[in-house]
Order: structure tokens, then sequence, then C-alpha cells
């Protein structure tokens, strides 16, 4: 795979993982659930079980050019980056579950907007490495 592919494919599986670790904490703080070790070890749990039911095989394929079957070998991610969160504020109420994952997707959502800046830094790199390349600009 060249880099760019790893580029996009790399932003977007980061991207859903982060949107899935917030409908998580969303999810728990309007279910009335606050922050509280039953319920990050229940979240580490879902971890071990994603983690123990990912396949290796191929089965959905590329759907408008995202990697589906990479996204979903990685989908064990979600639940651990959600504990994560939770560790930084272990008494949150419902309401501030809510508030992190609504920080938990905007920050999946900034990392889906800034691609095209990855990208750039990407092609941006690769022309100056290959200019140092040649003896003096030929």
């Amino acid at each position: 795979m060249d880099t760019e592919a790893a580029i996009r494919h790399g932003t977007m599986r980061v991207t859903v993982l982060l949107l899935v670790a917030a409908a998580l904490a969303i999810g728990l703080g309007a279910a009335g659930r606050g922050a509280s070790l039953p319920i990050i070890a229940g979240l580490l749990a879902l971890t071990a079980v994603l983690y123990a039911a990912r396949s290796d095989a191929d089965r959905f394929g590329p759907v408008a050019g995202v990697d589906v079957d990479g996204v979903v070998r990685s989908l064990w991610l979600a639940p651990l980056v959600t504990v994560l969160a939770l560790l930084v504020r272990l008494s949150a109420t419902p309401g501030e579950m809510q508030a992190i994952g609504g920080l938990l997707g905007l920050a999946g959502m900034a990392n889906y907007f800034l691609r095209p800046v990855y990208l750039l830094g990407y092609d941006f790199v690769a022309a100056v490495r290959e200019s140092l390349g040649r003896a003096n600009g030929r």
C-alpha cells in the first residue's frame, strides 16, 4: 500500500474509532450512567470480547473508498479509547459523560476534516525530499 492510501485509510480508521467511542460515552450518559469502576470494567470486558472476536478474513472489502475490513478489525480499540477518556474524569456525572463523548466526537471529526492537510503535508515533504535528492535542483 502506498503512503497516500495508508494516510487515507488510517485517518478514516481513527475517525470511525473516535466516533464509536463518542457514541459509547454519549449513550452511557444518556442512559443516566456516570463514570465509575463498574462502567470501566464493563468497557474493558467489551474491549476483550471485541478483540477476541475480530477476524483476519476480508469480508466486506472497500466501500466508497473506505477499508471497512480494517475498521472492523480495529473496532476493539473504541471501548478502550472511551475507558482512557473516562479515566481522566473518573467521577463524571451523566452530563459530563455526554460532554466527554462530544469531545471524542469532535476529535474524530477534526481528524476527518484535517485529512487533506495530512495529505498536503505528505506531498510537501515528498517534494522537498525529491528536490534535495537532485544536485543543484536538476
